[in-house]
């Protein structure tokens, strides 16, 4: 997990994905240790990867912020001011230091990206994937192929102290050369189909319903010949 890379973690069809997963907990008061699936771990307390749950869990005290997209089964969010019912394909942030009930039914399993800090941001935050979305800047004029394209975004969940940003975004289709990527970013495509490709030739195809994690630095060049819609977790 020390090369920046391209990490597929699941498919809307539940099919095998071809990246290497650990099973490994984020921390010892980590409350999905045993069906924690890591996929990548930064030096930066980014890290991502797949959960398999299936029981009712309290947690007093939520020890990171975990971001989750619901794959299969459905999960519900119990905190003192709400309560979120996430079924395949929802999704949404848990925040540090929430006292948290978590009720996932038998094979339950969720995509996260997950950060480690001690800066508490309690709560639960639902991700919408009809969200009302802001104009925002485009790809560089230099790496592009084509067309600029028109994007949108709107942040759900912004963390100061780690610069950790979720919330969803869009584009009309385009294309652009590859660079190595500026964020650590879990991508859940709501909508369209993007091919991520590597300097090697190598390349990921991410189609709606699909969660994918970029790392930082990792070379990427983006190739969609539609309208793309996605759940973005970056930092």
């Amino acid at each position: 997990m020390s090369e920046p890379c391209i990490m597929l973690l699941a498919r809307a069809d539940g099919s095998r994905v071809d990246t290497a997963f650990k099973q490994q907990p984020l921390n010892a008061a980590d409350p999905f240790s045993t069906g924690r699936q890591v996929a990548w771990s930064g030096s930066d307390g980014i890290s991502a990867g797949i959960v398999e749950a299936g029981a009712s869990l309290d947690i007093e005290d939520f020890p990171h912020t975990e971001v989750i997209v619901v794959h299969a089964g459905h999960v519900t969010l119990k905190s003192r001011e709400r309560t979120l019912q996430l079924a395949v394909g929802a999704s949404a942030v848990i925040g540090r230091g929430t006292d948290v009930r978590i009720e996932a039914q038998p094979g339950t399993r969720w995509a996260f990206c997950s950060m480690a800090t001690k800066a508490a941001t309690p709560g639960l935050t639902p991700l919408d994937p009809l969200a009302h979305l802001s104009p925002s800047a485009a790809p560089e004029q230099q790496i592009l192929i084509g067309a600029t394209p028109q994007c949108r975004s709107g942040n759900a969940f912004e963390d100061a102290t780690t610069d950790l940003r979720v919330g969803v975004w869009d584009s009309t289709p385009y294309e652009r050369h590859g660079r190595p990527h500026k964020l650590n970013e879990l991508m859940y495509l709501i909508e369209g189909s993007v091919t991520l490709q590597t300097p090697e030739g190598s390349s990921v195809t991410v189609n709606t319903g699909d969660s994918v994690f970029v790392a930082l630095g990792a070379p990427c060049a983006w190739k969609s010949t539609r309208y793309v819609r996605k759940v973005y977790a970056v930092k």
